[in-house]
């Protein structure tokens, strides 16, 4: 199977150590981990707050990767499939978890939002470096309480600075579709933020 003619040196490493984890090497398997735990550890730790459930998804992370291995297709880098994976299991996490204790978001219907919103530029504007600079303890609370989709999206741009074309890839989401609820997550973001500063009170 050829590999993506574009792979850095590292992506391509990575494939021949999962030709050898594919023969059944222990070796190839321990140095995937060994390269990746602890960004992914980090990764996951961001998106739910907690040491011990980000140990735990960081885990079955490598277990869902080696156990699916022949799935992985050489189109993109190892560690992109790999985070791919992280991200969606801590998404699952996270809403399995809101589930048991709240009802559905009330943002549920926007789903099949289709509106593409032209950003024309990856540099951050400047509402969106406001966004950034605005990194507290209080900001990331705030984050916490936005729909899955919408939290998952703010951490990839803002926390991980991650591209429009790679939080695409890494979501496996169209391009416009990254684009459109990027703009309703930063646009939902900025009213909770203009409203706790009228409003300090607020809990939202």
């Amino acid at each position: 199977m050829e590999i993506n003619p574009n792979f850095s040196e590292n992506a391509r490493n990575d494939y021949h150590l999962v030709i050898s984890a594919k023969t059944g090497s222990q070796k190839a398997y321990a140095e995937l981990m060994h390269r990746y735990k602890d960004s992914i550890y980090f990764m996951v730790l961001k998106m739910v707050n907690n040491k011990d459930d980000a140990m735990d998804l960081t885990v079955s992370t490598f277990a869902k990767a080696f156990e699916n291995l022949e799935k992985y297709k050489p189109d993109f880098a190892f560690s992109t499939w790999l985070f791919r994976i992280a991200t969606n299991s801590s998404i699952d996490f996270i809403r399995k978890k809101r589930l048991q204790t709240t009802s559905l978001d009330s943002f549920s219907n926007e789903d099949g939002e289709e509106r593409i919103f032209e950003i024309k530029s990856d540099v951050l504007n400047p509402e969106e470096s406001s966004i950034k600079k605005q990194q507290t303890e209080q900001l990331k609370e705030i984050v916490d309480k936005l729909p899955i989709r919408y939290k998952t999206l703010i951490i990839l741009r803002y926390f991980d600075e991650l591209s429009y074309e790679e939080i695409s890839v890494q979501l496996d989401l169209p391009l416009g579709t990254v684009k459109a609820q990027l703009f309703r997550a930063r646009d939902l973001l900025s009213n909770i933020l203009n409203k706790r500063k009228k409003d300090p009170g607020s809990d939202f």
